[in-house]
């Protein structure tokens, strides 16, 4: 799912109920009592703290539900040095794996607060409403995508942060080069988690020649992972087929057989994005990258699933809505600047893929279905 998913799982209507601080002129004074983007001179540059300057940084990750497979920071920089938060009581197994705090990205003071008290040198911003939640809720996901962005951005310019955030293969529309799609090209998407994405792609790289900002982006494929539910993106048809699999033998898919988009296994992404965080900047031509591992169909992924559960059902009912979206999106990503920059090279091909999700959920558990 586009991150993300992946890091990727949403639905905040309930639980967001405070407006971002940008909105208010009193929050804006507040802002204004220390330093701010908004308030510096255009040749203005801020530090920030580099892999090579320290033995770990402090990794504060925003929205700890998109975050699927978190393990993996923790086990790179030390349990402690890896903080998830969210607005939403985490599982217990999420509560004791490590620190864990309440944060709402479009509560400033409350962002600032945790920064400086938890000595945060990166920022990985996770929160967000995917493709078809967003589409539903258009006002919510204009106020989490765009408003909480201004809200990280400013913290993580005045703090010298190193930021990281994901953008998706939805920031891509139908005039854009669909197979393959390079780095650079005409965009306009057609979704509001899209639009919302090319603007965190833009103010990102601004605020990067604006004031020195640190910031580094991966345009994510859909997104898969066993360890984690779907959540409301137009790619979650991909892990969504596995749950139903194992649990019932049938899967009804809502896009078309013929409908190829580019996927990623989640071990190959969280690797992606640590290999970009870690990477020297002057290794870097470019602020926002794709990445790429695979290409496939529902009915190729499908067909490869029944290779080892022959008695999967697979039907089709299409979704008019998801299927606009998918079919404006980018069939393959063009990933070659990042190959060439930080030598990024994917480990899973869909054989692999499916053969690993197989074996998270365990042949006991297929074979009390089907036996």
């Amino acid at each position: 799912m586009p991150v993300v998913r992946i890091f990727s799982k949403v639905a905040k209507q309930a639980l967001l109920s405070t407006p971002g601080c940008g909105c208010q002129p009193l929050t804006v004074a507040v802002r204004n009592i220390s330093f701010s983007p908004r308030q510096v001179t255009s040749d203005a540059s801020f530090h920030s703290v580099s892999f090579s300057e320290t033995d770990h940084p402090k990794v504060l990750i925003t929205g700890m539900y998109e975050a699927s497979g978190f393990g993996l920071l923790q086990k790179r920089y030390g349990k402690n040095n890896v903080i998830l938060s969210d607005i939403r009581k985490p599982q217990n197994s999420v509560f004791h794996s490590g620190p864990f705090i309440y944060s709402d990205i479009l509560d400033y003071k409350n962002l600032r607060e945790i920064v400086v008290n938890n000595r945060i040198t990166w920022l990985v911003h996770y929160s967000a409403l995917l493709s078809a939640v967003g589409e539903a809720n258009v006002a919510l996901a204009r106020s989490v995508n765009i408003t909480g962005l201004h809200n990280i951005l400013d913290i993580a310019a005045e703090h010298g942060l190193r930021l990281f955030v994901p953008s998706t293969i939805g920031a891509f529309g139908p005039t854009s080069p669909r197979n393959p799609t390079p780095d650079l090209c005409v965009q306009r998407p057609r979704t509001i988690y899209g639009v919302s994405k090319v603007h965190a792609e833009l103010m990102g790289e601004y605020y990067h020649h604006r004031y020195g900002l640190d910031f580094r982006c991966l345009r994510y494929p859909g997104i898969i992972s066993a360890d984690s539910m779907p959540g409301g993106g137009t790619t979650d048809y991909a892990v969504q087929i596995f749950h139903d699999a194992i649990k019932t033998g049938k899967f009804e898919c809502n896009l078309r057989p013929d409908t190829r988009l580019p996927m990623m296994y989640i071990d190959d992404c969280l690797r992606a994005t640590l290999e970009v965080m870690e990477a020297p900047a002057e290794t870097l031509s470019m602020r926002t990258y794709n990445i790429n591992a695979m290409s496939f169909t529902p009915e190729e992924l499908a067909q490869e699933l029944q290779k080892q559960m022959p008695e999967l059902e697979v039907t089709y009912e299409v979704d008019p809505v998801r299927q606009a979206i998918a079919d404006s999106w980018p069939m393959n990503f063009d990933d070659s600047n990042a190959r060439n920059d930080w030598a990024w090279k994917h480990d899973y091909d869909l054989p692999e893929l499916v053969q690993t999700m197989l074996n998270f959920f365990g042949s006991e558990t297929r074979m009390a279905r089907f036996n």
